[in-house]
């Protein structure tokens, strides 16, 4: 299972940006699908995740500014950013856990892009 993410780019504080992941390949059913990012010189975190079901987690820092949605039938996942401060500058990373059609547990990673939010 492969997933692309697309959207990063460069925005002013203050602005928005929206983010995709589209999930391609032998999929029989996504399940849990998430964001995380990494910022320069900084560990990996979770950025929100959301669930087949639509239920969604945030990470605390994002909470209220972010929101992720998904489309079980396209098997994607968007990010909308808003309020982007320079603290969110980091690359960011699509995650998809599910099933595949040989019935196996898969958990894939998108390319990353890059998110740079000047001050």
């Amino acid at each position: 299972v492969q997933l692309q993410a697309s959207g990063g780019g460069l925005v002013q504080a203050g602005g928005s940006l929206r983010l995709s992941c589209g999930a391609s390949g032998s999929i029989l059913r996504v399940l849990d699908m998430g964001w995380y990012r990494q910022a320069p010189g900084k560990q990996s975190e979770l950025v929100g995740i959301i669930r087949r079901g639509g239920s969604q987690k945030y990470e605390d820092s994002v909470r209220g500014r972010f929101t992720i949605s998904r489309d079980n039938a396209k098997n994607t996942m968007d990010l909308q950013m808003t309020s982007l401060k320079p603290e969110d500058t980091a690359v960011y990373y699509c995650n998809a856990q599910g099933i595949d059609s040989a019935m196996q547990n898969f958990d894939s990673w998108g390319q990353g892009t890059e998110v740079t939010v000047s001050s």
